[in-house]
């Protein structure tokens, strides 16, 4: 037996080992330094460029708010010291809506469950700083706080919630068209979608759980079609408001639902059209639920939960909110504290609004508040999340082009029931140069026309077109492309000098490159030539047969080809160019 001094030393020692593992395992939580013009109003949206978009209380007669604010990181790229702009009024007031960034990086919001705006949606842009209307609903049918989710295409699905279907509402459907700018009718919901939290899977379908039930389906965008999925073993839904929490994609493939009650659901899917399987989780410690709350998957995989005490007949909303933090590879929830310090804030948990950010910190405000904190996660990232940078290509001279994998990451990020969307699965590309004096410059390009809108794509090629900041000064940066928080590993990369340029992995006209890929019904091919001359390409499937050859004569310099791939098999081909004595290959995926 081991003497007691010695005993004692040892277990003071272990209790010391246990007690700083688990304090690295939590993160802690930092006020912003520079307050906002106007109170928060539920979501932050996260621009293309790095900036952060935020809907406040302020403009309109009503309380509900048509003015956006911007968070504008330093130049160290810290959110927490950046600065604040106010931006132009939407043309609508809304409470409790749909939001979407676009793939051409343009901001879609629609409806609303208070404010003027429960018909109609409109579109932001920030290269011009205006909000452009979008077609109204026709009579009768109301956006309200209906779900949303960006399809495939770069089309929007959104949810119209009334007219009541029967006992429930959220049942229509209709996809807006970026480009046309209007609304088409979609599949029709088998169950109530009101209340519910959609989630985007990795083959794109969209899962929910239909309002007050056990009853879950599934959208197919290919088929536009919604399907019947598995039951669900717990009840998610409180039987007071109807409210359920989130919903999100684990790093693991499961995905984690959050009840309103204490109950919790993971399911796994199938990976195509049939059934996948609903098991219970765990449930949520000392009684609380999520009656609409946020959460936030973080670069470590781990989920940030705002949870309360559950719904009663006398307090649907309850005070205060709870903090936790839940780990999948445990499946258990831990408490952290709150921003304020403490086991608790006395707000009630509908009222928090969170966003991933490119830095791997989560944004989190607090309804009528401007006080805005971030919340830095312990740990490292998930290593299946991070993302890769293949190549970059010139475009123009302010615009490139980057090929990759995971450019969409393993999430959506931050989620919040039904009334607010805040996804950030795509592209953010940060240049970075070290100086001695204020440390590392961090500077944003702004990336539009990602080639998807997935998650957990794997291997497929991603690629991503980004413009750089106005103003970057010459010199060699290291580049990095984030999704959802985790950034990839450092490329060098030289902008425009005015008569040159250096890219990564090539030489100069020497670049053979398609996109979008994947692609439908269109490609365009782009490469370089070192001098003029004749070129002969061709698409080759996998048994070498050719199903597209053209032939034609090179400029020195950059060439585009535009391929009709819409009659072409789905599946992966090889693109062949000869050209002045170089052979250069690719491959081409067809949706």
């Amino acid at each position: 037996m081991l003497p007691e001094k010695m005993r004692i030393t040892l277990l003071t020692l272990f209790c010391l080992i246990i007690c700083s593992s688990h304090a690295d395992a939590q993160g802690t939580w930092t006020k912003l330094t520079n307050t906002p013009p106007d109170y928060f109003n539920g979501v932050a949206l996260l621009m293309t460029d790095g900036s952060v978009l935020v809907k406040s209380c302020a403009g309109g007669l009503d309380s509900m708010g048509n003015r956006w604010d911007k968070l504008t990181p330093d130049t160290n790229g810290s959110y927490i010291n950046g600065t604040w702009t106010r931006l132009s009024i939407s043309h609508s007031t809304r409470l409790y809506c749909s939001s979407q960034v676009l793939k051409d990086g343009r901001v879609y919001v629609a409806g609303g469950e208070f404010g003027t705006g429960h018909s109609n949606a409109e579109v932001y842009n920030p290269l011009n700083n205006s909000w452009d209307s979008v077609y109204t609903l026709p009579s009768g049918y109301d956006i309200y706080d209906g779900n949303s989710e960006l399809l495939p295409d770069g089309k929007v699905l959104q949810n119209i919630v009334l007219p009541f279907s029967g006992t429930w509402a959220g049942f229509r459907n209709c996809i807006y068209d970026p480009v046309a700018n209007n609304y088409s009718w979609a599949a029709t919901c088998l169950g109530g979608a009101d209340e519910a939290a959609w989630l985007k899977l990795p083959d794109s379908s969209i899962l929910y759980v239909d309002i007050a039930s056990n009853r879950s389906e599934r959208y197919i965008p290919s088929l536009n079609v919604w399907l019947r999925d598995d039951t669900v073993p717990v009840l998610l839904y409180d039987t007071y408001g109807e409210e359920e929490g989130g919903s999100l994609l684990l790093p693991d493939g499961r995905a984690l639902f959050i009840g309103s009650t204490s109950t919790s659901a993971f399911y796994t899917p199938s990976g195509d059209t049939s059934h996948g399987t609903w098991t219970a989780g765990p449930i949520i410690p000392d009684s609380l639920g999520a009656p609409d709350a946020s959460a936030a998957m973080m670069p470590n995989g781990k989920i940030l939960c705002a949870f309360s005490k559950q719904a009663t007949a006398a307090d649907e909303y309850p005070f205060p909110t709870w903090f936790y933090e839940f780990d999948y590879t445990t499946n258990t929830f831990t408490k952290v504290s709150s921003p304020i310090g403490g086991d608790t804030m006395h707000i009630m948990c509908y009222e928090t609004g969170m966003l991933v950010l490119p830095d791997g910190n989560i944004l989190m405000g607090i309804l009528d508040s401007n006080q805005l904190y971030v919340y830095h996660p312990g740990g490292t990232p998930v290593a299946s999340g991070i993302p890769v940078v293949n190549n970059v290509y010139e475009i123009s001279c302010d615009t490139f082009m980057a090929t990759g994998t995971l450019f969409n990451g393993i999430s959506q990020g931050a989620v919040y029931g039904d009334d607010w969307q805040m996804p950030t699965n795509y592209p953010i590309i940060k240049l970075m140069i070290n100086d001695s004096t204020p440390g590392t410059i961090v500077h944003y390009a702004r990336t539009f026309n990602w080639n998807s809108t997935g998650v957990m794509t794997g291997s497929l090629p991603d690629t991503t077109y980004f413009t750089l900041p106005a103003g970057l000064p010459y010199a060699t940066y290291n580049l990095e492309v984030t999704a959802n928080g985790i950034s990839s590993l450092p490329v060098s990369f030289t902008p425009c000098n005015r008569t040159g340029i250096t890219l990564i992995n090539q030489c100069e006209n020497d670049y053979l490159v398609v996109y979008p890929n994947p692609a439908t019904d269109q490609a365009t091919v782009s490469f370089g030539a070192q001098s003029a001359g004749r070129y002969s390409l061709k698409v080759v499937d996998v048994l070498g047969r050719n199903i597209i050859a053209s032939d034609g004569v090179a400029a020195t310099g950059k060439n585009t080809l535009l391929l009709q791939t819409g009659l072409m098999a789905k599946g992966v081909y090889t693109v062949v160019l000869n050209q002045d004595n170089r052979l250069l290959k690719t491959k081409l995926v067809i949706e």
